[in-house]
C-alpha cells in the first residue's frame, strides 16, 4: 500500500474517480458486481461526504453522484443518495456553515473518534498513537494532516485495508458512531444519513453498545484528567468539541459591604 500524501482528501477523490470509471456490469450474475467492490465504493463515498465541502469537494460533485448511481440498491445506497441530492441544493456558504455547526461546534457529532471512548485524557493519547501505528504497519503515513481518528480518514484506511484489519478500527468505535449518529438525527442534519450509510456495515448493537451509548449521551466521556462537565452543559445539551475554548463559570456576585456611617455626620 503506498503511502497517503499530506492531504487526505486529494488521494481519497483520486480512488473514488478511478472507482467510478471502472465499468460496473449489474446483469452477469450474482458475481459480476462484487460484494467486496461495493463496500470499498461505499466506505469513501462515507469519507468523501463527511470532510470539510470545501470548493475541491464541492467540483467533485459529478463523481460523488456518480458513485452514488454506482452502488447496487440498498438502504445505504439509498441514504447517500439523500446526502447528495441535498447538497446539490445548497449553496456553498450555507454548507460550510452547516458543517462547521454540526462536527466543529457540537461535540457530541465530532468526527474525533478517540474522544467518545477516552475523553481527554492520558488514554486517548495511547489510542491515537496504536492507531497511527497501525496505518503505518499498513504502509500509510498521514504526514502530520489530520489526526489518526478523524472519521474521513479512519474510512479510507478501511476501503483500502479491507473488512478485516481495515475496518477494526470502526467496530472498536462503534459506539462513538452511533453517538455522532443519534446527534445529527436530533439536529435533523442531512449529515445523518451518511452515519446511518456507514452503520449498515457494522454487525448489528448489542444490548451493551445500546447501554454504553446512553450512558455516553448522560454523563459525557470519560474525564478524570481534565474534567469535563456531564454531557449537555454547554448549553443546547452539547459539551465543547476538544481543544476548544470552555468559558470559566461566572464568579459569584460581588457582596458590597455598606458604607460605614461617618463621624461627622450631624443628627438626623
Amino acid at each position: 500500500m503506498s503511502p497517503l500524501p499530506a492531504t487526505i482528501p486529494a488521494i481519497v477523490r483520486t480512488r473514488l474517480r478511478a472507482a467510478v470509471r471502472r465499468p460496473v456490469r449489474r446483469t452477469a450474475g450474482p458475481g459480476a458486481y462484487e460484494e467486496a467492490e461495493a463496500r470499498t465504493l461505499l466506505l469513501r463515498l462515507c469519507s468523501l461526504l463527511l470532510q470539510y465541502p470545501d470548493s475541491e469537494l464541492s467540483s467533485a460533485r459529478p463523481e460523488l453522484e456518480a458513485g452514488v448511481a454506482a452502488l447496487p440498491a440498498s438502504p445505504a445506497a439509498a441514504h447517500l443518495t439523500a446526502v447528495t441530492t441535498w447538497m446539490a441544493g445548497q449553496e456553498p456558504d450555507g454548507l460550510e456553515r452547516h458543517y462547521v455547526e454540526m462536527f466543529d461546534l457540537r461535540r457530541r457529532s465530532s468526527l474525533y473518534l478517540t474522544y467518545y471512548l477516552h475523553g481527554d485524557t492520558r488514554r486517548r493519547g495511547m489510542a491515537l498513537l496504536a492507531l497511527n501505528q497501525r496505518y503505518r504497519a499498513m504502509g500509510w503515513d498521514i504526514n502530520g494532516g489530520e489526526l489518526p481518528d478523524h472519521l474521513p480518514v479512519v474510512l479510507e484506511f478501511a476501503a483500502l485495508a479491507g473488512p478485516r484489519g481495515g475496518e477494526a478500527p470502526l467496530r472498536q468505535h462503534r459506539r462513538g458512531l452511533e453517538l455522532i449518529h443519534r446527534a445529527l438525527t436530533d439536529a435533523d442534519s442531512p449529515y445523518r444519513h451518511v452515519l446511518a450509510a456507514l452503520l449498515t456495515l457494522l454487525p448489528p448493537p448489542t444490548e451493551a453498545d445500546r447501554a454504553a451509548v446512553a450512558q455516553l449521551v448522560a454523563e459525557g466521556p470519560p474525564d478524570e484528567e481534565v474534567g469535563l462537565d456531564p454531557y449537555g452543559a454547554y448549553g443546547d445539551g452539547e459539551f465543547a468539541p476538544p481543544g476548544a475554548f470552555v468559558p470559566p463559570a461566572p464568579a459569584p456576585p460581588t457582596r458590597v459591604p455598606p458604607a460605614p456611617t461617618s463621624h461627622l455626620e450631624g443628627p438626623r
